[in-house]
């Protein structure tokens, strides 16, 4: 039984043409990621003993930030500390490709 994939490769599955919609796809939730950061970052309740006035600051500090058990505070420390993550894996899939 062989499986649904690209007619014109049978055996490269995942490496068939990229289509512009994907391109478009992609951009948009990028853009979209960055807006929900803003929309969090905006109404976040920061401590009174930490307040972040540059984006040093901002991970300094982002660790206390579900001290006061709110949801947009903790969806904030998750965002920050997973934005840093997802670039570096993007960066390592186009560094570490391959030609072939």
């Amino acid at each position: 039984m062989a499986s649904p994939g690209s007619k014109r490769f049978p055996t490269h599955h995942g490496y068939g043409e990229v289509k512009v919609s994907r391109y478009f796809a992609l951009y948009i939730s990028q853009v979209g990621w960055l807006v929900l950061g803003v929309f969090l970052y905006w109404g976040a309740f920061w401590p009174s003993t930490c307040t972040p006035a540059d984006l040093i600051e901002i991970y300094g500090c982002s660790m206390r930030l579900p001290e006061n058990g709110g949801w947009r505070e903790a969806a904030l420390l998750t965002w920050l500390w997973a934005t840093p993550i997802l670039i570096a894996l993007e960066i390592s899939r186009r560094v570490g490709k391959s030609n072939d």
